[in-house]
């Protein structure tokens, strides 16, 4: 059900922020925020019954304004890399920012979704963001009506569903980028975390982070996770893939996609004994394990340091535009965008 609105801070620009609670009858507690439509808390029971909160953030508004990792972020409109930071529709070229080299990384890092005020309307069990963005912004096309709605259920989901439409044939590839650690935040590093994926091929990527167009099959390497792994097993194995995003930070197909609602993994902390499901309509997942460096800030006063937190951000597949053989990640007036994410808790 829906909880306390509390003022948390203002923008430079003078534009109120505020935090959004959802709870349900099990313990279970979401936070959210107006600023970028963003994830700040989320606290899950433990086997004992102690309640922890197991997403990285922050305590202060303004820390959000920097936000270089992206913690909690609604990204959008197009979450992970473009290459050459250029696409084209319908022989017309656009070009967006060069952000991480001479690629696109999460359309910008000063702009995107996850640095707007966002309009919200409240719901009993559900918290509504709604963003409008002109035509051309950050180098996309399109009037876009973009919605994301985060609902708390007393089956202890934390649903995400993302609604856009647009006037013009544009990308549109939102994801979010919360970083869970489901001992705590601030808990210490989650390579004793066992991870199972429903995928058995990957996308491998070149040295620059962008995909090959390659399906990969994961057999016989530090990406199968088929079955239950410690995800510290293979985050430093001798594999070409590994060294070059020094760990996990790869795209995984999602098995027999048909844009219906899938079981794609499961996390389990034994540690702790929260059990975490994640299901998804989309085709792929990045699952990230975050190599922080002695990131300050963090909430209570923790240093995020390691692999304090990892990521499955749901999504299509990176730099799809360009590459026509992975699913369409194009959308226009007649196909608007659609999706939904679940994250479940046991």
């Amino acid at each position: 059900m829906l909880g306390e609105k509390k003022l948390f801070g203002t923008t430079k620009e003078g534009k109120k922020i505020f935090l959004y609670t959802l709870t349900n009858k099990n313990g279970m507690k979401a936070v959210v925020m107006n600023y970028g439509a963003n994830l700040v808390q989320l606290w899950v029971p433990d086997k004992s019954g102690k309640t922890d909160d197991i997403v990285l953030g922050y305590d202060k508004a303004e820390y959000y304004f920097e936000n270089s990792s992206f913690l909690g972020a609604t990204v959008g409109p197009n979450g992970n890399r473009i290459a050459d930071a250029a696409f084209s529709i319908e022989g017309k070229k656009y070009c967006l920012k060069a952000n991480e080299g001479k690629n696109n990384l999460h359309s910008d890092e000063n702009f995107g979704y996850h640095k707007q005020i966002w309009d919200v309307e409240t719901r009993p069990d559900s918290v509504v963001f709604f963003l409008d963005m002109a035509d051309g912004m950050l180098g996309f096309p399109g009037n876009k009506k973009n919605t994301v709605t985060y609902t708390l259920t007393e089956e202890n989901e934390l649903k995400i569903h993302y609604s856009i439409t647009t006037d013009k044939k544009t990308i549109l590839n939102p994801t979010n980028h919360s970083y869970f650690n489901l001992s705590g935040e601030g808990n210490g590093e989650v390579l004793e975390h066992k991870i199972k994926l429903y995928a058995s091929k990957y996308t491998p990527i070149t040295p620059e982070h962008i995909p090959t167009g390659e399906l990969a099959d994961v057999s016989g390497t530090p990406m199968d996770f088929r079955e239950f792994q410690k995800i510290g097993d293979g985050i430093h194995a001798d594999f070409e893939q590994i060294a070059i995003a020094d760990g996990y930070d790869h795209n995984w197909v999602i098995e027999d996609w048909n844009q219906s609602i899938k079981l794609f993994a499961e996390v389990l902390d034994e540690k702790s004994g929260r059990k975490m499901y994640a299901y998804t309509d989309l085709p792929g997942v990045q699952f990230y394990v975050g190599d922080f460096k002695h990131m300050k800030g963090g909430k209570k006063g923790h240093v995020y340091n390691g692999r304090s937190g990892f990521c499955l951000e749901t999504q299509f597949f990176p730099n799809a535009v360009n590459e026509p053989s992975f699913p369409n990640v194009v959308f226009e007036p007649e196909k608007p965008y659609e999706s939904t994410t679940i994250y479940r808790f046991e």
